[in-house]
């Protein structure tokens, strides 16, 4: 008699998650805030969306491993999708001596943005002093760039710049 409730009670708790994650997973399916082959970041976890399932969703971190994550953990958590938008911002800050004309910097920045094909007009990019650092004044550089070519322009723009 008292295994049979403590096996009631066990089974009552494994339900109970099964099904918590069964109706996360439909709600899931329903909302759609994440798609297979999406970019993410759920739970601190980054990686790609390789499967939504009825009671989980896999992703495929960076450096290619594969986690399972409960629905119900994902969704009640923060949901990061860094590509669901066909566009995307990326901000990096560059230093330049005092002695440097900061003016003529901005300037041959913004020049080398309005030359890039793929940088965006709207939203506009920006360029501007934010910081009086230790030895340098530091500008902020900010540009739109379509989801497609983002990542490369973001990791050439700073060389190009120097």
């Amino acid at each position: 008699m008292l295994a049979g409730g403590i096996t009631g009670i066990v089974l009552g708790f494994a339900s109970q998650n099964i099904m918590g994650n069964l109706i996360s997973g439909v709600f899931l399916m329903i909302e759609k805030p994440i798609k297979i082959g999406d970019q993410v970041e759920i739970n601190k976890i980054f990686g790609y969306i390789t499967d939504i399932r009825i009671i989980s969703t896999l992703i495929r971190t960076y450096d290619g491993i594969l986690i399972r994550i409960p629905n119900q953990q994902v969704f009640t958590t923060d949901i990061t999708n860094n590509v669901i938008y066909p566009i995307r911002r990326f901000d990096f800050t560059i230093g330049i001596r005092y002695s440097d004309d900061a003016d003529a910097a901005i300037w041959l920045i913004v020049d080398l943005i309005d030359k890039e094909p793929f940088a965006f007009y709207s939203p506009p990019h920006s360029v501007y002093a934010n910081d009086f650092g230790e030895n340098s004044i530091n500008l902020v550089v900010r540009i739109w760039a379509p989801m497609s070519e983002w990542y490369e322009i973001k990791t050439r723009f700073p060389w190009a710049i120097k």
